[in-house]
């Protein structure tokens, strides 16, 4: 698990060498001078050696950015606070970004869950929130969430028909679903890598070019079988409620065969796909 290595504001730590130095400097001069110069060189030496020691401590973090400091190999903790520190020295330390990323996958050709070619990518927004999962529990971080990535597509993709045409039952079109499952199951398998997904979409989706063309013309006729269910029964409904003006108002009375009569002549103006010519009656009703 990620925890906090121990560091120090790295401008104090360069006070502090050269208040060392100086104070080395004064005690050589509080020598005298038969004893100074001996002295001197003998401090100079030692402060030259901390300071080789001390100065492989210094590192800079940028903004959004953590280094993972290990010593010899151990791991001793995530420095993320940005600018001029002082680390543990002879350590080796990663650099790791914590800013949000996004990359999109590669246009898959995957059979949906009714058997038929389709193709899919999607968009996966994510950021590392734990540094020492993501340098050493798996070797690519950016690499695992990219075929993790991947095969969640392809999952998703083999669960769920292109287009439902059962009442109640998901599709790949349902664009909020299944945006939802697809970050939930990311989520779970990038958690050992340190990544917390926020979010991922679906960006293309189409069937394949070998059915597309039938499967157009199987949408087309299903929106026209969806429109003239429409129609008719907007039809019926009109048809019922002019009937029934008629019966309350009084304007006409007709027997069972002239209403049948009305109501196969209004079903054909109202549902007919192209305009009707009325026949206007100039005599009688019944002539």
């Amino acid at each position: 698990m990620e925890r906090r290595a121990f560091r120090l504001n790295g401008f104090a730590v360069v006070a502090a060498l050269l208040v060392l130095a100086a104070v080395a400097a004064a005690i050589g001069i509080a020598l005298g001078r038969e004893g100074a110069p001996e002295f001197l060189i003998v401090a100079g030496v030692v402060w030259l050696l901390i300071a080789l020691v001390v100065g492989s401590g210094f590192t800079i973090v940028n903004p959004n950015e953590s280094q993972v400091v290990q010593f010899l190999g151990r791991y001793v903790g995530s420095v993320d606070r940005p600018g001029f520190q002082w680390v543990l020295p002879l350590t080796t330390r990663r650099r790791l970004t914590l800013r949000v990323r996004n990359f999109e996958t590669a246009k898959l050709k995957v059979n949906d869950a009714d058997g038929n070619p389709v193709e899919i990518a999607a968009v996966v927004v994510y950021k590392v929130t734990d540094t020492a999962k993501a340098a050493f529990a798996v070797d690519d971080y950016e690499e695992y969430v990219a075929i993790q990535s991947e095969a969640a597509v392809r999952h998703l993709a083999t669960s769920h028909p292109y287009d439902s045409h059962v009442e109640g039952r998901t599709s790949l079109r349902d664009g909020a679903e299944v945006a939802d499952e697809l970050t939930a199951e990311l989520r779970e398998r990038t958690a050992m890598a340190g990544v917390e997904v926020m979010e991922a979409r679906i960006t293309h989706l189409a069937y394949a070019p070998e059915i597309a063309q039938a499967m157009l013309v199987r949408q087309q006729a299903a929106q026209v079988v969806a429109a003239r269910t429409h129609i008719v029964e907007s039809a019926v409904g009109m048809v019922g409620l002019a009937l029934e003006r008629l019966a309350e108002q009084g304007v006409v009375e007709l027997d069972e065969e002239r209403k049948a009569q009305m109501v196969s002549n209004l079903l054909v103006v109202l549902c007919g796909d192209r305009a009707t010519q009325p026949v206007v009656n100039a005599g009688s009703l019944y002539a």
